[in-house]
C-alpha cells in the first residue's frame, strides 16, 4: 500500500473513532435526563406487553385526571397532595410549590417526578393543559372511556338564559 494512502486510511480512521467516541459519551450524559411518560395504570400494572413497572426512584412523567375531593393543602406550606386516574388505579402525586392557575379537580395534569413507592409520586414540576380539547396522545387514548365534563360546557348551561 502506498504510504500516502495508509498516512490518510489512518487519519479518517481515527477521527471516525473520535466521532463515534464524542457520540457515545453524549448519549450515555442524555441517558440520565430521560423521562418516560406513564399512566396511573402503568405504574400500577406495568407498561406494554412485558408489564414493565418503573423502578423505585426513577425519574419520570405521569399525565392523569385529578380525582374530584382528592386535593390536600398543607395550610402552612405549599405542600399539596393529590390522586391522579386514567382508566383504572389511582396514583397519590405530592408536590411543594405553587400549582398552575389552571390546576383544579377533573382537570388533566402532567407532573414530572419521582416514583417514591408503588403509587406515590414526589413531582418537582406539575404542569395543567391550557385547552380542554388539548390531550397527549398516550393520555387521550387511555381515557376514551372516561366520560369528562368540559368546564365551558358546564358554564354555558348555568349561564344560558330561559324564555
Amino acid at each position: 500500500m502506498n504510504p500516502r494512502r495508509k498516512q490518510r486510511l489512518i487519519t479518517v480512521g481515527v477521527i471516525g473513532g473520535m466521532v463515534a467516541g464524542a457520540i457515545s459519551l453524549m448519549l450515555f450524559a442524555l441517558n440520565d435526563n430521560i423521562d418516560l411518560f406513564y399512566t396511573p395504570s402503568e405504574i400500577i400494572d406495568g407498561k406494554g406487553k412485558a408489564a414493565v413497572k418503573p423502578q423505585v426512584g426513577q425519574r419520570l412523567r405521569i399525565g392523569g385526571m385529578v380525582v374530584e375531593g382528592s386535593v390536600q393543602r398543607n395550610q402552612e406550606t405549599l405542600a399539596v397532595e393529590f390522586d391522579l386516574v386514567d382508566i383504572g388505579p389511582i396514583v397519590t402525586v405530592s408536590y411543594t410549590g405553587i400549582l398552575p392557575d389552571l390546576f383544579r379537580e377533573g382537570q388533566g395534569i402532567v407532573a414530572t417526578g419521582v416514583l417514591q413507592e408503588g403509587n406515590l409520586i414526589v413531582a418537582e414540576e406539575v404542569l395543567a393543559k391550557h385547552d380542554e380539547e388539548y390531550m397527549p396522545p398516550e393520555l387521550a387514548e387511555k381515557l376514551k372511556g372516561i366520560k369528562h365534563v368540559k368546564p365551558a360546557d358546564a358554564a354555558i348551561t348555568k349561564a344560558a338564559p330561559s324564555y
